[in-house]
C-alpha cells in the first residue's frame, strides 16, 4: 500500500508533537508550517487552545522588506520576528515544533534565529 508525502508528512508531525507534549512542562509550542513559497510560524499555548503569537512570510508589512518567502533570508525574519512578539507577550521558553519536516534549511533557521532574539528552547 503507497501512502503519499502528504500522509507521511501528517504522520511524522503527530508523532513529534506526541513527543513534545511529554516534555513540554507547560511551555507553549513553536510550531513551524513550510511550503513551497512561504512560510510562517505560530507560538502555541495547547492548554488553552489559542495562539500567542505568529509571523508568516505573508504579512503585508513584511512583503516589501524580505524577498521570496521559500529562502534562508525570510525564514531567518521570521524567526526573529516571532520571538519579538513572544516576548512582547511574556513568553521566553518554548518548546520547538519541527512539524513533520527535517531540522534543516529554513525550518533550521527560524529556530535559530528565534534563539538569537532570545526565547530559550
Amino acid at each position: 500500500m503507497a501512502t503519499s508525502a502528504k500522509v507521511m508528512l501528517k504522520r511524522r508531525g503527530g508523532r513529534v508533537r506526541s513527543k513534545l507534549a511529554k516534555v513540554n512542562n507547560g511551555r507553549p509550542r513553536l510550531s513551524v508550517f513550510r511550503s513551497s513559497k512561504n512560510i510562517s510560524v505560530q507560538l502555541i499555548d495547547d492548554r488553552a487552545g489559542v495562539t500567542i503569537a505568529s509571523a508568516s512570510s505573508l504579512e503585508t508589512e513584511l512583503k516589501g522588506k524580505i524577498g521570496k518567502g521559500s529562502d534562508v533570508d525570510t525564514a531567518t525574519a521570521i524567526g526573529k520576528l516571532v520571538a519579538e512578539r513572544a516576548i512582547k507577550a511574556g513568553v521566553s521558553e518554548v518548546v520547538f515544533d519541527r512539524g513533520g519536516y527535517i531540522y534543516h534549511g529554513r525550518v533550521k533557521a527560524v529556530a535559530e534565529a528565534a534563539r538569537e532574539a532570545g526565547l530559550k528552547f
